[in-house]
């Protein structure tokens, strides 16, 4: 039997646009969101230190398989759509899989500068892994493979450059009817934010739609640009199947 539910995970790294698709899913009267569901598992699993570390891993289920499980269990409040904003990162060896099977997978990019420049002002410490290119493009190939095709691959700056368009085409590619509620949100913090959001997510609290396009070049500190470099590959293999 079909599944009646339309479950989305929606794939991406830190500082990439992400919040701010989930407000944009979130006001949609269909639809249910979930911050980042695996994250109190990635920090329980790998001892890695964040911002807010002690509320995040009591905010959340610390078992990858129940977090797995969940994903395909009943929505909260009964919505038909359901939007799971996840960190590519965040699914780190030996935690299941086989659940992305069980929803509609898509990726959404930003230019690793972009992302690096934000992330830096956010946490000091910074690995190529931190931001999750590499895992982002290990999932995109499983996926691919599934389906004998590219999934959707979204891009941060064009959503930004004319959001209607944008979130038209993905609601097309994802058998979604596209509402105009998607292109504002309301200001402040929302019930769904993950606890974490105090930390992360100042900008998106003063916002009420998408901003528009950075008009500015980013310049990065050589160990950060060393980064970019690092995973512009990766980025550029998604890229290539934006629709």
């Amino acid at each position: 039997m079909t599944d009646p539910i339309h479950r989305i995970a929606m794939w991406s790294g830190p500082r990439n646009l992400s919040t701010a698709m989930m407000r944009a899913f979130s006001s949609r009267p269909d639809c249910a969101v979930s911050d980042e569901p695996f994250y109190a598992a990635y920090l329980a699993a790998t001892g890695i230190i964040h911002p807010m570390n002690d509320a995040v891993l009591a905010s959340q289920p610390q078992d990858p398989q129940r977090v797995a499980a969940d994903m395909l269990g009943p929505v909260p409040g009964g919505k038909a759509v359901w939007y799971q904003k996840h960190m590519a990162h965040h699914m780190i060896e030996g935690f299941p899989l086989d659940w992305m099977d069980g929803v509609t997978n898509v990726f959404l990019l930003r230019r690793p500068e972009r992302v690096l420049a934000s992330y830096a002002q956010k946490r000091e410490d910074v690995t190529l892994r931190d931001i999750g290119f590499a895992e982002q493009a290990d999932l995109f190939d499983r996926v691919a493979d599934r389906l004998g095709h590219a999934p959707p691959v979204i891009e941060a700056e064009d959503v930004r450059r004319d959001p209607r368009r944008a979130l038209t085409a993905l609601c097309a590619a994802i058998d979604l009817p596209f509402t105009d509620a998607m292109l504002s949100w309301r200001q402040g913090q929302h019930p769904d934010d993950g606890v974490w959001a105090p930390h992360w997510y100042g900008a998106i609290f003063a916002s009420t739609g998408f901003a528009p396009p950075e008009k500015t070049t980013t310049t990065l500190p050589d160990h950060l640009q060393a980064i970019a470099d690092q995973a512009r590959p990766f980025y550029e293999r998604m890229a290539a199947h934006k629709s």
